[in-house]
């Protein structure tokens, strides 16, 4: 055991999703002071990256129509990082207007699944991209990519893993500080992410394939299991959800993200830095919880 300790990474970057990827599957309306008390609780438990909202049609996702608010009024201390969604310009004028600095942006590796979620070809959604990144760099601001589906498609099955990996390399090119690989359905198993990863050391170089980030759902209970084959191959950037909150639309009543604090309890299990408080996590979960009863339930 102390040769597989001895291969991980020394630190792990969390990247907290649960006031976006989580609300955003929610039923019901947060209200916007319960986003941003969230919020400020996860920046306090020392959560470097928090993805704390989306700039899309609010009449798409009204749950989190009120980003601009949410985004002016949390904390905001040095060195943290608070990407946004931004799925075209529109998106990135109303970003900039709420002082943002830190972006994402999601395609997929899987052509039906991108014309389902967004009603676009993985090429047109690089159209739609290239002019974002551009303003972004212009800004000096921080980009972040996400491919959906790099392991299953609800829609077209098992994806080739140099699929997912030729729309990683696309969001390099493009300019993306980092790439997130997602099993959007949860249904990857360790094998599934080594043969991902396989794919990922033969296609990028050492430089990119060190900023790349790993996606899991829970839907099975694999993901904890899929996050150490990450490690061992030496992924050191890792997303998860407070509360597990978020989801899988495809698998009804399924737990959907990994939750943040079943991460941070593994990894130190395993001896690996995180600068995350467990029970700073925790009281967040517990007080938003209580703010809003019944929050994260899937039937």
């Amino acid at each position: 055991m102390s040769g597989f300790l001895d291969r991980l990474p020394k630190h792990v970057t969390i990247v907290e999703v649960g006031p976006r990827d989580g609300l955003q599957n929610e039923s019901r309306q947060v209200p916007t002071g319960v986003k941003i008390d969230f919020i400020n609780a996860l920046t306090r438990a020392g959560l470097p990256v928090i993805e704390a909202s989306s700039f899309v049609n609010p009449k798409a996702i009204p749950q989190l129509a009120d980003a601009e608010e949410v985004m002016t009024q949390i904390d905001r201390p040095p060195r943290r990082r608070y990407p946004v969604l931004v799925p075209n310009e529109r998106g990135l004028d109303r970003a900039l207007g709420a002082d943002c600095d830190s972006f994402a942006l999601f395609t997929a590796a899987s052509e039906q699944f991108s014309q389902a979620n967004v009603r676009a070809s993985i090429d047109e959604t690089f159209v739609r991209f290239k002019p974002v990144a551009e303003r972004v760099r212009e800004t000096q601001g921080w980009l972040r990519g996400y491919v959906s589906t790099a392991i299953d498609c609800p829609y077209s099955g098992h994806i080739e893993p140099d699929a997912a990996i030729d729309v990683a390399n696309r969001l390099f090119d493009l300019g993306c500080d980092e790439v997130s690989l997602a099993d959007t359905i949860g249904t990857g198993t360790p094998g599934d992410v080594a043969r991902l990863l396989d794919a990922a050391r033969k296609r990028l170089d050492d430089e990119r394939f060190g900023r790349l980030a790993l996606h899991f759902h829970d839907t099975h209970g694999m993901a904890l299991a899929n996050v150490l084959v990450g490690l061992d191959y030496g992924v050191s950037v890792f997303d998860s959800s407070a509360g597990g909150l978020g989801g899988c639309p495809f698998a009804p009543g399924a737990p959907g993200n990994l939750a943040t604090e079943k991460l941070v309890r593994m990894l130190d299990g395993l001896g690996i830095e995180t600068g995350v408080s467990l029970s700073g996590v925790e009281e967040a979960v517990t007080n938003l919880r209580r703010a809003v009863p019944g929050i994260g339930q899937r039937g």
